[in-house]
């Protein structure tokens, strides 16, 4: 039963003329100026919601006669207009992080996050790290504001770092990282992961978050004489420094800090330019006690934050073909031990 009434027609009306002003203000390219649309309309379906379930079916239908060419007037996207509003009722959060994002983007995460401070903050790392809409899918698949923003974290960063890159380095660490193109099998050993970490690097990298640059593995360092090997060494971009990681895959020892201490005092020395900031490490474990990590942090004099990681329980189809043969692993890795000697 249609709508028809002269409240409803001027509703209409105000409606049409903002779609016919964006229109306009959309041809000079301008993203928001939609955006902004479909929240002014998203409140102006709330505000009418005595006309019941069919004011969104009229709508549709006015809005596709008047505009026969134009898309986004769904029955649908209407409802997303209508949910948009409801979640984000600042006008100033739109214009200052909705906006800056695509519809899609938008609707992605009103499907898939059920809180505004979620929702507020996937949409400024959207923003700030330039997610495409697959990047933020992973993002929210893989739960990182569970793990990154909200995380309980192991660090001793607030400690050794000035602010703000204490701050910036203590909300890039995630606890746990996820490898989920990395299959959990049975007797897998550390370097079998640090080499699928690698033939991976970009998938790495996602996880990992902004700025991080593969330098190396099995990294070489020469002190005394004496040579070393870091498991992975990337420099940060937006951290502006080394990063240092090592990986075991087993519970967190203490004497596992004072290792990854002096990795650091060795980059710090040998790589870090003067322009750098001090090279931070992160510890990768397969599981940590909390306080048992914080004591082994307590008196270390660099910073180092500890985390766990996980690894997926089988291995997506479209990763089977990066990955190396456990040939070809047990061939590196019997020749790298065997160099090590």
């Amino acid at each position: 039963m249609l709508i028809n009434n002269n409240e409803y027609f001027e509703i209409l009306n105000n409606i049409k003329e903002r779609i016919r002003t964006a229109q306009y203000k959309a041809v000079l390219g301008v993203n928001r100026e939609q955006i902004l649309l479909y929240w002014n309309i998203g409140k102006i379906i709330i505000a009418n919601t005595k006309y019941g379930a069919k004011f969104i079916d009229n709508l549709a239908s006015d809005i596709k006669a008047e505009f026969p060419n134009a898309k986004g007037y769904s029955i649908r996207n209407l409802k997303y207009m209508r949910k948009f509003a409801e979640v984000i009722e600042d006008e100033a959060k739109v214009q200052t992080l909705s906006a800056l994002l695509s519809w899609s983007h938008n609707t992605l995460l009103l499907d898939k996050i059920k809180t505004r401070e979620e929702i507020e903050w996937y949409a400024s790392q959207t923003i700030e790290n330039g997610w495409s809409l697959s990047a933020l899918e992973y993002h929210i698949e893989t739960k990182t504001y569970q793990r990154q923003a909200i995380a309980d974290k192991t660090a001793n960063f607030d400690r050794l770092l000035p602010s703000p890159f204490s701050e910036l380095a203590e909300e890039s660490l995630k606890n746990p990282y996820v490898f989920d193109f990395i299959e959990k099998r049975k007797g897998i050993i550390e370097r079998e992961i640090e080499h699928e970490l690698v033939a991976n690097i970009a998938k790495t990298i996602i996880e990992l978050g902004t700025g991080f640059a593969f330098v190396g593995n099995q990294y070489h360092i020469e002190v005394s004489e004496k040579d070393y090997y870091i498991d992975l060494l990337f420099y940060n971009t937006k951290l502006r420094c080394y990063v240092v990681i090592e990986l075991k895959n087993s519970e967190f020892k203490p004497e596992y800090a004072g290792k990854l201490n002096f990795y650091l005092s060795a980059v710090d020395d040998i790589l870090k330019h003067e322009t750098d900031n001090p090279s931070i490490g992160i510890m990768l474990c397969k599981t940590k006690d909390k306080l048992t990590a914080e004591y082994a942090l307590k008196d270390i004099n660099k910073p180092i934050g500890v985390s766990e990681y996980k690894l997926s329980d089988f291995v997506p189809a479209e990763f089977v073909d990066t990955l190396p043969s456990a040939e070809d692993i047990e061939k590196r890795v019997r020749m790298e031990l065997d160099f090590d000697d």
